[in-house]
C-alpha cells in the first residue's frame, strides 16, 4: 500500500523561509510535489531560494514582509492566497531568540519574542483556516523547541514562547481538527541555523551538546525532511495536537 506522502496540487506557506529550517522545509515540500509561498524579511534570500526551487521544476512565489508588523498580516495572507488561489499547509517557522538573561529582559524584548514566536503563528493560522475549511483539509506545522520542555540559560522569554507553542498546538487541534485541519509541531534539537550560530561557533559547546543526544551527533537540516513531509501530507491525517521532537534523542537521556 502506497504511503500518502505525495503533495502534488498542495500549496504551502512558509514563514521564516530565508534560511535554516524554513528554507529546508521549502525544499522538502517542493520535492514532495507542493508549490510554495516563501515569506521572510530579506528579499534577496527569498528570490534566491525561489529560483532554486523553480530550477528544480517546482513552483515558488515569495513576499518580503516583516511579520512583527501586525499591519502586514492581512497583506501576507491576501498575497499568499492570490499566488495560487489556496493555502493547504502553513509552516509557522519564523522566530527570534534574543538570548537575554532574565535580569536583562525588557518589556519591549519580551513582547518582540512573544509576538513573533507565539502570536504570529496563531493569527496567521486563524486567517488561513477559512480557506482550508472550504476544502475540508489542511495542515498547520508550528515550531516548538527543546525549551518547550526544559530551561536553558538566557532563554526565559524564548522558552516561554516555545512552551506556549506546545499548548497552542494542542488548542489549535481541539479547535480545528474537526474541520479536517491537522495541527502539529516539530521540536528540533540543535541544528546549524542562523538562530543557533552562537552555539555552533563554540566547537566545544557544540560537541558537548552532540554527546547529550542518544545518537551522538547534532542534527543536519536534511533530518527534518521526512517529519516535515509526513506532517504536511495525508499520511498524518490521524495525527493532530502533537509535538514531535526531532532531537537525536536529546530529550530521551
Amino acid at each position: 500500500m502506497a504511503l500518502k506522502l505525495d503533495l502534488s496540487g498542495k500549496v504551502a506557506l512558509i514563514t521564516g523561509a530565508t534560511s535554516g529550517i524554513g528554507a529546508q522545509q521549502a525544499r522538502a515540500l517542493t520535492a514532495a510535489g507542493a508549490s510554495v509561498v516563501l515569506i521572510g524579511r530579506r528579499e534577496d534570500r527569498l528570490k534566491e531560494l525561489a529560483k532554486e526551487i523553480r530550477d528544480s521544476g517546482a513552483k515558488a512565489e515569495y513576499l518580503a514582509a516583516d511579520l512583527s508588523d501586525e499591519g502586514q498580516w492581512d497583506i501576507i495572507v491576501g498575497a499568499s492566497l492570490n499566488f495560487f488561489g489556496r493555502v493547504d499547509i502553513l509552516c509557522n517557522t519564523a522566530g527570534v531568540n534574543l538570548r537575554q538573561h532574565a535580569d536583562d529582559v525588557t518589556s519591549e524584548s519580551w513582547d518582540q519574542t512573544l509576538t513573533l514566536n507565539l502570536k504570529v503563528p496563531f493569527m496567521l493560522a486563524q486567517k488561513l483556516v477559512p480557506n482550508m475549511r472550504e476544502r475540508g483539509w489542511g495542515k498547520i506545522i508550528n515550531v516548538a523547541s527543546l525549551q518547550s520542555e526544559r530551561a536553558f540559560a538566557n532563554g526565559i522569554a524564548y522558552g516561554a514562547s516555545k512552551g506556549g507553542i506546545s499548548q497552542l498546538t494542542r488548542a489549535m487541534a481541539e479547535a480545528w481538527s474537526k474541520d479536517g485541519i491537522g495541527c502539529n509541531a516539530i521540536a528540533p534539537g540543535f541544528f546549524p541555523t542562523e538562530l543557533t550560530a552562537p552555539v555552533f561557533e563554540q566547537s566545544e559547546l557544540a560537541d558537548k551538546l552532540a554527546q547529550q543526544t542518544a545518537i551522538g551527533r547534532n542534527g543536519n537540516l536534511e533530518d527534518l525532511d521526512g517529519p516535515c513531509v509526513f506532517l504536511a501530507s495525508h499520511a498524518s491525517d490521524y495525527v493532530t495536537g502533537q509535538t514531535l521532537y526531532i532531537d537525536g534523542g536529546f530529550t530521551a537521556k
